[in-house]
């Protein structure tokens, strides 16, 4: 698989990565024997870089990639993990002897002395313009306890704030064919200072596989089913924030787009992998059939650009009248 580089800090990474917040939680239940056998896949499939949290089932997703570690140990993976949502959201609880804590944290997990990335986890937005907290995590640098840091965010401002700190390796954000935002000005500053682009929920949870019907109905335990509108954490991290009778009548539009002999879900990574700036596209997988599906989408030949013309008429045709206000 095609490996592109985090500039500021010389690793690679795969084109295709894998998200693991499906291993932790909030997905519905996913046993560990199919959770290791997801990681096998997707490895196996090409996959060097996996994105985790200390917050996925409260340290579940970095436990089990610490034991797949363990029995691959000389697998060449980057391991990405976030910490700072398992407390208060306030950003005096950002402090460098509560990073130390973090930190320390998933290392045990994960079993491992160096984290390979740490991301802060979506923090208040006052955090990314506070010179505290990056000298804490250039701190944590200095110590040895992580290897790099950079930021999730949910928010393009909050973006190009971490972008111009000069030890940022990295920006996670929401990108795919119902979010765009993030073209405008994100990713050519991205590409400008060097900073890698990780692009999250690139199937806007789901929806741009066209699997689902205005009835599917996802388990209780399922953050599709109670946080439609924000009530758990922000709505953009569910559906990309799009209502889901509009996503779910837009997605069907963007699968008869799929070019012939692919799915809608290799269309919407294809589309993500050839945006200037994207460094590795995160998409989660709950089985060993959907790792593999989404590392093959790797293989797709670039989209034209007739097919992109028309992704970006279903957008503003369907998509931006609902959501360009919130994004």
């Amino acid at each position: 698989m095609e490996q592109r580089t985090f500039h500021r800090t010389g690793r690679s990474a795969s084109v295709v990565g894998l998200g693991t917040w499906q291993l932790g939680a909030d997905w519905g239940e996913v046993g560990e024997p199919e959770a290791l056998a997801v990681l096998t896949r997707a490895v196996e499939a090409g996959v060097t870089f996996l994105d985790t949290a200390d917050v996925y089932g409260d340290g579940r997703s970095e436990r089990l990639i610490g034991a797949f570690l363990r029995e691959r140990p000389d697998a060449g993976l980057t391991v990405a993990t976030k910490m700072g949502r398992r407390v208060e959201q306030a950003p005096e609880n950002y402090t460098l002897d509560n990073f130390r804590a973090w930190t320390d944290r998933s290392r045990e997990n994960l079993g491992v002395d160096r984290l390979d990335l740490v991301q802060l986890h979506c923090p208040p937005t006052p955090v990314f313009a506070s010179d505290e907290v990056f000298d804490g995590l250039d701190t944590l640098v200095a110590e040895g306890r992580i290897a790099a840091y950079g930021v999730s965010v949910e928010t393009c401002e909050q973006a190009l704030t971490a972008i111009a700190r000069p030890g940022t390796a990295s920006v996670q954000i929401i990108l795919n064919p119902f979010r765009v935002k993030p073209l405008e000005r994100v990713l050519p500053a991205a590409l400008e200072a060097g900073v890698a682009i990780i692009a999250r929920v690139p199937l806007a949870s789901g929806l741009l596989s066209g699997r689902y019907t205005e009835d599917t109905v996802f388990g209780a335990d399922d953050h599709r089913t109670y946080n439609r509108k924000g009530e758990a954490f922000d709505q953009g991290e569910t559906f990309s924030g799009v209502d889901f009778a509009t996503g779910v009548e837009a997605a069907a539009a963007f699968g008869e787009l799929a070019p012939e002999g692919a799915t809608p879900s290799a269309t919407a990574l294809r589309w993500i992998i050839q945006q200037p700036g994207v460094t590795t596209v995160i998409p989660g997988a709950r089985t060993p059939e959907q790792a593999l599906a989404n590392a093959r989408a790797a293989e797709l030949p670039p989209l034209s650009e007739a097919t992109l013309s028309a992704i970006a008429a279903l957008y503003d045709e369907r998509i931006r009248p609902q959501v360009h206000d919130r994004w």
